[in-house]
């Protein structure tokens, strides 16, 4: 009985996992775009009090954009031109730390 029932929950399980593949395949068919994945961040770093994170775009050929998502503050966004890494601050020692950058279209 338990092993009928595992079988079920996997089988519920693949189906629900299919059909969101299939979904962001054909929100991706639609004409939505991506923005490329140029910026990366090389390190995230406290200096002086204030709060710092290091980026890089990695696209040769365009300028990248982005936003550093902060919790609860608003996400400081802007541009690098291309190849450039640099340092970015985005608070203070007593705001909350980044939690990832977001790259976005320019």
């Amino acid at each position: 009985m338990r092993r009928y029932l595992a079988i079920a929950i996997v089988a519920a399980i693949l189906t629900g996992m299919l059909g969101f593949v299939s979904a962001e395949t054909a929100s991706a068919a639609s004409g939505h775009h991506r923005a490329p994945q140029c910026v990366k961040v090389s390190k995230y770093y406290t200096k002086k009090h204030k709060r710092y994170v290091r980026l890089k775009n990695l696209c040769t050929k365009r300028t990248a954009c982005y936003t550093i998502v902060v919790p609860w503050r608003p996400d400081p966004h802007g541009r690098l031109k291309k190849g450039v890494t640099k340092n970015v601050r985005y608070g203070t020692d007593r705001d909350p730390r980044a939690l990832y950058v977001k790259n976005r279209s320019c």
